[in-house]
């Protein structure tokens, strides 16, 4: 390749993106366009790959899942990598969430949890940045991204509006806890769990 054609190639204006609402999103899932192959979720209108899940990561999703029915109890629902209706151009798939009530509840996706937790190794940026930016515009009081890489959880809480961060919102409260520490969530203010079960 000539150093000319290399520097056209280099130059070429981005590539215009397709957004879509969340509506048109559902309608082309209900009419079997992705499959169960197809790992996709609606982030800001846009149609964005899921990272595969390894070992590690599938282990963590599952002791989340675990240690929030505990604390939750009856009166709420975990549900692990299933659709959160954020609004109208997001359709995400977080690792595992909090709702209220019971799982017959829903017979369309939930838009309000009480808590989303994203568990991140190769995605961590994506999590904090991207989701965390989406959740806080949602008005998602608590956001925990659970750190493989530095074997710490994340405790987002507070959101607010901010023009300097993605989606014009982020959370002003932010926490890192290591192994030892205990978290009480906001939506289950009696209970506390060892950061250490959290991790695998």
């Amino acid at each position: 390749m000539s150093m000319r054609h290399m520097d056209a190639v280099m130059n070429d204006p981005a590539l215009p993106l397709w957004r879509m609402t969340r509506a048109r999103y559902e309608r082309l899932v209900e009419a079997g366009i992705f499959g169960p192959g197809d790992k996709v979720e609606l982030l800001d209108g846009l149609l964005v790959a899921r990272e595969p899940q390894d070992g590690l990561h599938a282990m963590a999703v599952g002791l989340v899942r675990a240690s929030l029915e505990r604390a939750f109890g009856r009166r709420f629902h975990v549900r692990e990598e299933k659709p959160v209706a954020l609004d109208d151009v997001s359709e995400p798939e977080p690792d595992v969430v909090v709702v209220r009530g019971r799982l017959r509840d829903y017979r369309t996706h939930p838009s309000k949890p009480v808590l989303v937790v994203e568990v991140a190794d190769s995605s961590l940026v994506h999590d904090r940045v991207r989701k965390g930016g989406l959740y806080a515009r949602a008005g998602i009081a608590e956001y925990w991204v659970l750190n493989l890489l530095d074997e710490v959880i994340e405790v987002y809480r507070e959101p607010v509006g901010a023009s300097s961060r993605h989606g014009g919102w982020k959370y002003t409260q932010v926490q890192r806890l290591k192994r030892n520490a205990t978290i009480t969530p906001l939506g289950a203010p009696g209970s506390r769990i060892r950061v250490a079960f959290l991790l695998p």
